[in-house]
Order: C-alpha cells, then structure tokens, then sequence
C-alpha cells in the first residue's frame, strides 16, 4: 500500500515545530507552537529542535534548508518565565544547561547544506540566535529583530555574542548587544545583520529563491560559512566605545560590561572557544541578584498585564472622560487621554488654573512634535479632543470623572458629590488622591458602588503606575472599568485596597520615617543620600524631599503615619516639619536640606547649603553620629520591607509581584533587587528577623511583622521557583 503523500512530506513533527520535505530536495523547518499564538524557545521547544535535527540529519537527498515560522511573528525568544527557576541552578549545572542549548544552534547552523531563514515578524533573543545560525537571512518589511538579553540582567547564551559580530563586524555586535533595543527590518539590512528585505506577501518566495540560488553556488554560501567558525579582527577603539556605553548601565547592572569583555576575548579564537566563553560568562551573570532581579520584573509585568486584559472583559466603556481641576496634574491627566484616543473635559473653577492646564497639555505635545512621535496634524487633533470649561457642560455626556482638586478631603467630598448628581447614573466616578481615605470620600456619595480611587503620580506622563483604590463598597465592574481606563491611558495599573497611604505611599512613609530617625540619631543627610544612591535609588531620601517640596511631603508624612501609629510615630520634630517651618521648601524655593540654581539651559543643580547642619542639630539631642553606608542601607531598607510584607498579610495588593511592580514603576526602587520582597528574599526572612531585632531599641518601625516572623522560622519566601 502507498503512503499518502503528507506522510511521505514529514520528515519530523512534535508540538512546537515539524520539519518536512519541499520539492527541489529542500527541507523546511517551521516553529508552528500547537495551542499557542507565538513560538518561544522553552525546554520543550529546545528538546524537539534536538529531535528534528536528528530526523533532519538522518533524511537522504536534503539539499538545502529554509527555516520559516507559521505563526504571525517568528519567533519572539526564549521562555522568561523558565528563567527563575534555571537561574536558581548552581552555576555549573546553569553553564552545563547553556552549553547543551548553544549545541543544539551549532548542530542547526552545520546542516551539510546552504539555510535560509524567513523572518516574517518578531524574533528577538534566542529567535535572533537562531535566525543567525543561517547562511542567509530574508526579513519581512513589518518584522523586528533584537537582542534584549542585556536588559534582564544576562548576555544571549545561544551564539549571539559569536555569530552577530562575525556576521555584521563588532561595531555592530556592540551597539545591538548593550543597547537592547529592537530594530526595524530596514535598520537591520542596514547594518548587514539581514540579506534581503521584502513586503510580507513575498517573503516565502523570496526566502526560497534565495535559498535555491545558494544551492546552485556554493561560492555564496561555504565563504559565509567559514567566516562564522573563524576568528576575527577587534578594534581598540570599537571595545573602548562599547566600553563607554555600557557605563550607562551603573554597576549594578553588570551585563553589559560583560559583553563587551566577552566579544573582547572571544574575537581571536574560532566559534567553539568563543561559545565556551559566551556559556560561562552567561551562566555568572545568570547568578546574579541583577539576573534575577530583571527576569522576576518581567514575570511580574506579565501578570499584570493579563490582569488588565481580564478587566477589560468586565469594564464598561470609557468613549469620553472628564477631569476636574486643571493645573499641571489636570492638565497631565487630560493630555495622557486625549493622546491614547479618549477625549476628555478638563474643568476647573478658576480661569488661571484652567490656563495652566491646557498650556500643560499644549507643552507636552509641542514635545510630541519636536521629538518626530506625532505630526502637527496629530498633535491639533489630540489637543482639540481636550475640552477646557469653567462649568459642567456636557458633564453628562461622559463615561468616567476623574476628581482632581485640591488635597483637601471636605473640598473633594463637596466636589464629589455636587459632580455625581450631574453625571449618567452609570457613570465611574473616580478620585485621584495620594492619601485620603476613598471610604471615607464615598460618604458624600449616592452611589458609592461606582465610585474608586485613582491615584497618578506625578509627573503623570512619565509615571507608569496607577494605583486602583478599591474602598468596601466599590463594585467589581467599577474596579474593572478604572482599570482598563488606566491601560487605556498607556498606565500600568495595580488594584490595591483603602487604608492610608494605599500601597506605595504607605511603603514609602515607612522608608521616610526612617530616614528620619537617623537624622535625629545624628547620622548626616549627606552621607544617607551617598548611601542609598550608590545602593541604587534614584536620588536619596533627603533630596526626595526637595524635590516633592517640603510642606507636602511633611503633610503626607502626618497624615499616613497618624494611620500607623505607634510603629510610625514620631516623638518630637523630624526634619522635614523643621525645614517646612523654616521655610525651606525644596526645589520651588530653590532651598531645603540642599541649595538649588538653575543652570544656563534652566535645568536644577544641587549645591551644599552650608547652614543645614547646623539647624538640624536643634533636633539632635545626641549630637552627631556617623555609620557605615551598609549600616545606613539597613536601616532605610528594613522598614520597607517590614511594611511590604504587613501589606501583603493585610491583602492591601492581591500578590508579591504587584506590590514590587509597583514600588518599582512608582517610586524608583532599584530595578536590579526587583521590589521590596524580592529583596527581602535575596536576604533571606531569617536574616531580617535577626537584624529588625538588633534595631529594636531604634523603635517600633523595626518590628518584624508576623508573616515574616513565620516565614523565619519556616525558611519560607514571597516568591516561589517560577519567579
């Protein structure tokens, strides 16, 4: 009996790829993941590729190659949400695991035949490697490609530090490698990283084409071939311009200086030394708190973004939006809206609050233009979809009001529920405050049930995070439609339960407090700003308080430690009120705990002020102190960690990731520990307990909470192996 002719065509066939023979004796490989809307390289992938390649080995009469993919990108890289749990191996199992892999890409590039890959759409990571392991690359016109690895905290581990820069010189190799970015098919011809571009439609045919070409010529094949497996020849000044970029990174992100080193020493040997080097710098920068740090944001990310696709099943739909009070919050509100295509009314009460709103949105769509994002034409359609007004007309037309006015909970009560009697009755009522209680602002609603907070921070184009109040009374489709509002909006939004401060806030109280007791301990602001700066926080405590300016941040202070008393009270007068009654207020008085001028382009620099200290001393009573930075670090980070911990117990955020998710996108905390509880597992609980009681005598603020207590005694963490 004859095979019907599908059988006679497979060569080899699992779940993520199959491999099958066309006319002309040409093999194709195509990654077509069952089940699955894109194609990742996971364990699973990576042992059926081994398998294939075997398959592919062993067929008789195969005489060229082409590796396609069906899914509508190629393939977007390896699976990030296997990497926790492989970066938790020991190093050398962690090395032993990257080698095997590179293999299985080194069996791929030596198929006795000319290959081609189609790159019809995304390939980044291990989808690059593995499109570089071909003799020719043919690129869709809508395809981008890159080698993002820098960015979680690694190198590429599959052959990309060794095939990318003998393929396209080591100018190239660096740029792509530190910079993370991806590129556009066109940059990538370009840059000779690709052969042909085309318009989609054609890509198959081109790919073919090319590849039936090589078969009839090894000449434009074997040459390519051999220049992948040789040494090859580095520049001093093309290291030490690489070497220069990757010092944008800080030391706290290692990987790029790495890759520069490892391109450095790999460029004289031939490709199995060089992928030796790859595999073990690969697998030291996968034991780093970096690595892991950056590849449990991504995870956290991840899940936050399908929270958000969930929501917007359940959400009503926003078609038009209001903010009340403008000014440059207002004005930050209504501009991010109308840009992501949601029109909105911007109301206030006052004319000159008003003007300060639109001339925002005007300036930060000027920016727009100035910087190519949108066209003139664009930028007058988005700033004629803001509405400005001085009364509630056309109030009643819109789906979500999002309250904005003055910090003042009688004010907001009053504007809430004057606002509620003039909205449709299915309406989202929202607020956007940093510390009132949104139970507390329901009272003066008739509706209470679509009423939620929504807090921005500030500035609100440039802050990713919004925190999603639910109070007691606040009905699941309200959370829903504020949430999906958000994302609208281009915002990573966190759903988080009232309580003073909310989540971030709260958290960042806690961290301020403690900043305040090793002033008045006598510890110099100075040297704590050194210490946390150079642990890695954007600015330091200190400056931070500038920056907000001195009367709000001690306002905030007051009203979300009054919330948490006694672990957050403070007996006397801390700094911040000292500074606010001296009048001292920061960066908009150009005086705090630092001097500030505006240098010749109006940008603020920072300068000593040299009476500082001594009116800080007023509030010293032991006079002055100094500690070691490590003993300065310890005692801001605790607290942080202490409260994180309190609000996960407490079900203040639905989970560890999204509390870290939003320490990091809302207030900057180091992105290579990856929030205060993956911190606090790189620490370990037992660890925390022990130092939390070495400072009891400092206050309640280091009080251990209870889960953490248990999770010392349990050896337990706030992230399991899967990140």
């Amino acid at each position: 009996m004859n095979q019907p002719e599908e059988d006679i065509r497979m060569i080899w066939e699992g779940k993520t790829l199959r491999v099958t023979r066309l006319e002309g004796g040409v093999a194709e490989l195509c990654f077509d993941r069952y089940g699955q809307t894109v194609n990742a390289l996971d364990r699973a992938a990576l042992t059926e590729l081994a398998a294939a390649l075997d398959a592919l080995y062993a067929a008789d009469d195969i005489r060229g190659l082409i590796v396609t993919s069906a899914k509508d990108s190629f393939i977007v890289g390896a699976d990030i949400f296997e990497f926790s749990r492989t970066f938790r191996l020991p190093e050398a199992e962690l090395r032993a695991w990257d080698a095997a892999c590179s293999t299985i890409f080194t069996r791929l590039e030596d198929v006795p035949y000319p290959s081609v890959s189609a790159i019809n759409g995304v390939a980044l990571g291990g989808g690059l490697e593995l499109a570089l392991t071909s003799d020719f690359r043919v690129i869709a016109t809508t395809a981008q490609v890159g080698l993002p690895e820098v960015s979680l905290g690694i190198v590429p581990g599959f052959g990309g530090t060794v095939r990318l820069p003998r393929i396209a010189g080591v100018a190239v190799a660096l740029d792509w490698i530190i910079s993370a970015d991806a590129r556009t098919a066109t940059a990538a011809k370009e840059a000779g990283v690709v052969d042909v571009v085309c318009e989609p439609p054609s890509l198959r045919s081109r790919a073919l084409s090319c590849l039936r070409e090589a078969i009839d010529r090894p000449d434009a094949w074997a040459p390519r071939r051999r220049a992948r497996l040789a040494p090859f020849e580095v520049s001093v000044d093309a290291l030490e311009r690489g070497r220069a970029a990757a010092r944008r990174y800080g030391q706290h992100f290692p990987a790029a200086a790495a890759a520069v080193e490892l391109i450095g020493d790999a460029a004289s040997m031939a490709r199995e030394g060089a992928l030796e080097i790859e595999a073990d710098t690969f697998a030291k920068l996968a034991k780093t708190q970096a690595a892991a740090s950056l590849a449990g944001i991504f995870v956290n990310e991840q899940a936050l973004k399908r929270k958000s696709r969930d929501a917007a099943r359940a959400a009503r739909p926003v078609h038009r939006a209001a903010v009340l009070g403008a000014g440059i919050m207002g004005g930050g509100i209504a501009y991010q809206s109308a840009l992501r295509g949601t029109p909105i009314i911007m109301k206030d009460i006052a004319q000159a609050a008003l003007d300060l709103g639109v001339r925002e949105a005007a300036k930060l769509l000027k920016k727009r233009v100035s910087s190519g994002k949108v066209s003139d034409y664009e930028a007058r359609e988005i700033e004629q979809s803001i509405v400005p007004t001085l009364d509630f007309e056309d109030i009643d037309s819109v789906d979500l009001v999002i309250e904005a006015v003055v910090e003042n909970i009688g004010v907001k009560r009053d504007v809430l529920a004057e606002v509620e009697q003039r909205i449709p009755s299915d309406a989202v009522l929202a607020s956007n405050t940093s510390s009132l209680s949104i139970a507390e602002l329901s009272t003066a609603l008739a509706r209470p049930e679509r009423f939620a907070g929504m807090h921005f921070f500030n500035p609100v184009p440039q802050m990713p995070l919004v925190e999603v109040i639910r109070a007691p009374r606040t009905s699941p489709q309200t959370i829903a439609t504020v949430v999906n509002f958000a994302r609208s909006m281009g915002k990573t939004p966190v759903v988080v339960a009232d309580c003073p401060g909310f989540l971030v806030n709260r958290i960042l109280t806690a961290y301020i407090v403690a900043f305040l007791l090793l002033v008045r301990d006598g510890v110099d602001f100075v040297a704590i700003d050194a210490a946390m700066e150079a642990f890695g926080w954007p600015m330091g405590p200190a400056y931070l308080q500038d920056v907000v300016g001195m009367d709000t941040a001690s306002h905030v202070i007051d009203v979300i430690s009054g919330g948490y008393r006694p672990r957050m009270d403070f007996a006397g007068q801390h700094a911040v009120k000292l500074m606010a009654a001296a009048g001292r207020l920061g960066q908009k008085r150009e005086l705090g705990f630092y001097r500030y001028l505006r240098d010749e382009r109006g940008r603020m620099q920072k300068l000593v002020a040299d009476d500082t200290h001594e009116l800080l001393r007023t509030i010293q009573p032991s006079g002055i102190r100094e500690l070691q930075a490590e003993d300065i670090v310890q005692r801001m980070m605790l607290p942080m960690v202490i409260e994180a911990a309190r609000c996960l117990e407490e079900g203040i955020a639905e989970s560890a990731g999204d509390i870290d998710m939003s320490l990091v996108l809302g207030v900057g905390f180091p992105r290579h520990l990856g929030g205060a509880l993956r911190y606090a597992d790189s620490l370990g609980a037992r660890w925390i307990v022990d130092a939390c009681e070495r400072l009891a005598h400092v206050g309640p603020l280091y009080e251990p909470s209870p889960g953490l207590r248990s999770m010392a005694e349990h050896n337990g963490r706030f992230f399991d192996e899967r990140g």
